[in-house]
């Protein structure tokens, strides 16, 4: 957000707002903007779009007088506001007009063309695209200077988030006045360079990506995935259940835009998975099955099978860390399970290790400890919450079990899974991270504007780079460099703005 003191000589508010598209998108633009205080001219294309769109916003602000969130005096007044536009030449008076039609570069190009044989040389055309490039669009107009992106999300009196781009030719009082707007609209206004995926949904790869990814290599399944990142990470919504509510169709084809945007940058690979499901027809929710399947609306998750149970037996903890071996320590001792402070295990002891980045194989080999009775326990989040282990190829069942039975012995939950590098956790945490991170390397927008912007669009319990302060930037850091040892992909390699900060213990929110 710009935090240039106003000018005694700034140009005036506006006032009347032109909407161009009256659907989701442009109907959520039109409410907010006609309670703002400005007049809303609605035009679209097809018959009788403008006057649904009308009776449609009218009865939500209906809804809520009813529900006594708003009285019937400004619901009138907000009625009132919106205009209907017959033709393009209807927004003539317009000084600001937003398209929010099909999401088609060509399509864009020449609407804006159009408009601007038809509103004052003052006047500001925007954007509501969520991929396509502004200065792309703008480069078509006379004017391109007074063209910018103004991205909301859906829906949109909910989603308090709006991102402002200026196009490479974009003045500064267009986006300063366009930044002004959103904040009057009572929303959260993230200026953000015109990059591919914007802010956003440039922050958001990989979420899903990294959780397809894990799928991908039969490390557990979706379900246990969700579970881990919605009761152990605190995130609002797996990233399974997440990709079936937007629609693998719209997710996989962002997806694939992007990562060719970048011209097969490997942090954003898409996944095959999505391509599969799309091309069987299972897109989420809307069509009854995606990951999930769905009756009467409602995903159908089965439930977790009860925990092993297991006689106690000694426990050899091989944490490096003091702060991951404490708490197994204490869990142990709370258990009433033998613990064993030698150098090595004894011949019978169940070997708990808490590797970053590794898998339990590597992890065991490189403490020269027997891989039959190891297991790995995810330590980035603690004990507090679910419990995640993960067992080498070698590790015995009895010993599986056990330490299950002794991890969930208070009732926590416990997910075990296959062998992998940086269990699932940490494997999405840190390429979360990681991202946010290079988005702040690439000054595609402000670290407070990164976190908040994220926060507020995806639901994140935290920012990316809050993300990584809040789980300690070297661990991240840690996590990455093993898991691009290991395997080789450059999609792990750390961000100069993750490495710098991390190695010298500097927030990732600093500028």
């Amino acid at each position: 957000m710009s935090t240039a003191p106003a000018s005694s000589h700034a140009p005036p508010p506006f006032r009347k707002l032109g909407i161009v598209g009256t659907g989701a998108m442009g109907r959520g633009i039109a409410q907010i903007a006609a309670q703002a205080g400005l007049t809303v001219y609605l035009h679209d294309l097809r018959e009788g779009a403008v006057g649904e769109a009308r009776d449609f916003i009218g009865g939500m602000w209906s809804r809520g007088v009813q529900k006594q969130r708003l009285n019937e005096a400004d619901a009138e007044r907000y009625r009132a506001a919106l205009k209907e536009a017959a033709t393009l030449a209807d927004l003539a008076e317009c000084d600001i007009v937003v398209e929010a039609i099909v999401e088609k570069l060509e399509a864009k190009q020449e609407l804006f063309t159009e408009l601007e044989a038809i509103i004052d040389d003052r006047a500001v055309l925007a954007t509501n695209t969520s991929s396509l490039s502004v200065t792309a669009i703008a480069s078509a107009c006379r004017r391109p200077e007074r063209v910018i992106g103004f991205h909301f999300f859906n829906p949109v009196p909910l989603m308090k988030i709006a991102e402002v781009i200026p196009g490479l030719r974009t003045d500064d009082d267009t986006a300063e006045r366009v930044e002004a707007l959103g904040r009057s609209m009572g929303h959260f206004t993230a200026r953000a360079t015109d990059t591919p995926g914007f802010l956003v949904n440039h922050a958001g790869r990989a979420f899903g990506t990294e959780a397809l990814r894990i799928l991908g290599e039969s490390v557990t399944d979706h379900v246990t995935v969700d579970r881990i990142l919605v009761e152990q990470g605190g995130f609002r919504m797996g990233p399974f259940a997440l990709l079936d509510l937007t629609g693998l169709d719209v997710s996989h084809a962002v997806m694939e835009s992007i990562y060719h945007q970048y011209y097969e940058e490997p942090r954003f690979r898409p996944s095959p998975l999505t391509r599969q499901r799309v091309t069987a027809g299972l897109l989420g929710r809307k069509t009854g099955e995606g990951f999930y399947r769905y009756v009467d609306g409602k995903p159908q998750v089965p439930e977790e099978p009860p925990l092993p149970v297991a006689k106690p037996r000694p426990v050899w903890i091989g944490a490096e860390e003091t702060n991951d071996r404490q708490p197994l320590a204490e869990l142990v001792r709370e258990a009433c399970w033998p613990l064993e402070d030698s150098d090595a295990p004894s011949s019978e002891a169940l070997c708990l290790l808490t590797p970053l980045g590794e898998d339990a194989t590597a992890c065991a080999q490189r403490l020269g400890l027997p891989a039959e009775r190891c297991v790995a326990v995810d330590m980035l989040a603690g004990l507090d919450k679910r419990r995640s282990l993960m067992t080498t190829p070698a590790t015995r069942g009895e010993f599986r079990d056990a330490a299950m039975a002794l991890l969930g012995h208070d009732g926590t939950p416990v997910s075990a899974f296959h062998d992998s590098h940086g269990f699932v956790l940490q494997r999405v945490v840190a390429c979360i991270v990681n991202v946010g991170s290079e988005i702040a390397q690439q000054g595609v927008a402000e670290p407070p504007t990164i976190d908040r912007a994220v926060e507020l669009g995806l639901g994140y319990p935290h920012g990316p780079l809050a993300m990584g302060d809040y789980y300690g930037s070297r661990r991240i850091l840690t996590v990455l460099d093993n898991m691009l040892a290991a395997t080789g992909d450059p999609r792990y390699r750390a961000s100069p703005w993750l490495r710098r900060r991390a190695s010298l213990d500097l927030p990732l929110t600093r500028a």
